[in-house]
């Protein structure tokens, strides 16, 4: 392990601590402000509004903040924001002081996320995959956030839910203050947010479609399983739980393919893929076709999202800060575009299938564009994988000088991108799923909805083969199953490697 190596594997960590309760909040909010709040349908679109509109507007102090201080320190003190909104949340007794957490919830999420991306861009010259780690750092906290509130909130309730929300974030705050400090103040020179803009608009034309169709996908598909198909809590989170793995298994494996055949490329089919996925699920019978749709939609957003965080970084050269300030804008402009036109074109004559295929349409559009807005940015089509230093190739005059077995360089040497990391990066993210795999497996059991554990105790084989008789244990087969394969996949990479 690198010394750039630990630092970054907290950052990622902080990211999923905070993530996942973010996206639960989310799910559950509209639920709970309804439920327990006697919130009208009004008061509700009002309080996921105000977080939006907080978050928007301090975005771009943020980017500033995170060009002038340690970003570490900064997204610590978003991360704090973030859960004392839970904290306020879990104890409001009225929606007042609910709406006092949506302010504390956009100003924390703003301040996190912004100084955190920049702090994961500082690290592209050592990793290029960094991105994607992120990403599936985000996936890996995501689903685990799920299964855990989803087992817990009949027995905790969603107060006890937000409650636990508010200890991941503040874990997640002490794991990025105990991070050593990098970076320093940029001269005055570097350019300003205007600048940037100006550099960066045909990226952020394609950032602001990417959330306004995954967004408003999401949003879709919760309502048309809501409303079209009537299906509880449990069994909506159970179809949306296979796409939140698959978030944060692909990323790394989809960067490979970036190296190969560029960022145009992937971009493009990114977007093609979505399309046709979007129109696919206008015409989805039933919630297990639906599942694998929400899949290979995921696995599309999956190779688009580090991508584009990847160029966007680039970009912004020394003003990162700044460059995520106007990323995290323009994510949050189209996801807010794309949940309230999902909304109304759902509530329109056509329905669920007018509003898949208008996001389809839209996509299949923007799939054109991507080449040219990636080449007026001005950054390399495929990124430049780092390679650890290596000591000047002897010449023939001096053969004797340069031993055969100097010419590799020793595994501390290298870099996440060195052989050292090509023979056990493998071994380490299967490693990494393991232990998460072992931790949620514990829970389950205790909660009593480990699918390992029952399957043990099971001698029927339909049990183990087809239908679980609840969706945590459904889940968890199709999670065995991923783990299997995951096992598989990477002992025969690392006997391929060792062959070699």
């Amino acid at each position: 392990m690198t010394s750039a190596t630990k630092p970054a594997e907290r950052t990622r960590l902080a990211a999923g601590l905070t993530k996942g309760p973010a996206e639960v909040l989310d799910f559950f909010l509209p639920l709970w402000a309804g439920s327990h709040l006697a919130a009208s349908a009004a008061e509700v679109g009002a309080l996921t509004a105000l977080e939006t509109l907080v978050s928007f507007a301090v975005r771009p102090v943020a980017g500033a903040l995170a060009d002038r201080f340690d970003r570490g320190r900064l997204a610590a003190l978003g991360a704090v924001l973030y859960g004392l909104s839970f904290v306020v949340y879990a104890v409001t007794p009225a929606m007042g002081y609910a709406y006092g957490a949506a302010v504390l919830g956009g100003a924390g999420g703003a301040l996190f996320w912004v100084a955190l991306r920049a702090r994961v861009g500082e690290g592209l010259r050592d990793d290029d995959g960094a991105f994607s780690k992120l990403f599936a750092a985000e996936g890996t906290g995501t689903w685990i956030a799920f299964v855990a509130a989803m087992s817990l909130v009949a027995r905790i309730d969603y107060r006890g839910v937000f409650a636990l929300g508010a200890v991941a974030c503040l874990v997640a705050a002490v794991v990025l203050v105990l991070s050593p400090p990098r970076g320093a103040p940029l001269p005055e020179d570097a350019p300003r947010f205007r600048e940037l803009g100006g550099r960066m608009w045909p990226m952020l034309g394609l950032v602001v479609v990417t959330a306004l169709a995954e967004a408003g996908v999401a949003l879709l598909l919760l309502m048309h399983l809501q409303r079209g198909h009537q299906l509880e809590l449990g069994e909506i989170a159970a179809v949306f739980l296979p796409g939140f793995i698959v978030y944060s298994l692909l990323p790394d494996h989809l960067h490979r393919v970036v190296r190969r055949i560029g960022r145009r490329k992937v971009l493009s089919l990114a977007m093609v893929s979505s399309a046709v996925f979007a129109a696919g699920l206008s015409f989805a019978p039933n919630p297990p076709v639906i599942a694998v749709l929400w899949v290979l939609s995921a696995a599309a957003f999956a190779a688009a999202v580090p991508v584009e965080q990847a160029i966007v970084a680039e970009a912004a050269g020394i003003s990162l800060g700044r460059g995520m300030g106007i990323y995290e804008g323009a994510t949050l402009l189209g996801a807010t575009i794309g949940t309230f036109s999902a909304g109304l074109l759902y509530a329109a004559g056509g329905g669920w299938w007018m509003a898949c295929l208008g996001a389809a349409g839209l996509l299949l559009v923007t799939s054109l564009l991507v080449p040219g807005a990636v080449t007026k940015v001005g950054v390399l089509d495929r990124p430049v994988e780092p390679v650890a230093p290596t000591e000047p190739a002897p010449t023939e005059a001096t053969p004797e000088l340069r031993p055969e077995a100097e010419v590799e360089p020793p595994p501390e040497a290298g870099v996440e991108g060195g052989e050292a990391a090509k023979r056990g990066g493998g071994w380490h993210y299967w490693a990494v799923h393991a232990a998460v795999f072992a931790v949620a497996q514990v829970g389950l059991a205790i909660a009593g909805f480990s699918w390992p554990l029952a399957a043990l105790n099971s001698t029927d084989l339909n049990f183990i083969l087809n239908d679980s008789g609840h969706w945590l244990l459904n889940a968890g087969r199709i999670w065995c199953l991923i783990f299997l394969i995951d096992t598989v996949w990477t002992a025969i990479s690392l006997l391929r490697t060792r062959d070699g």
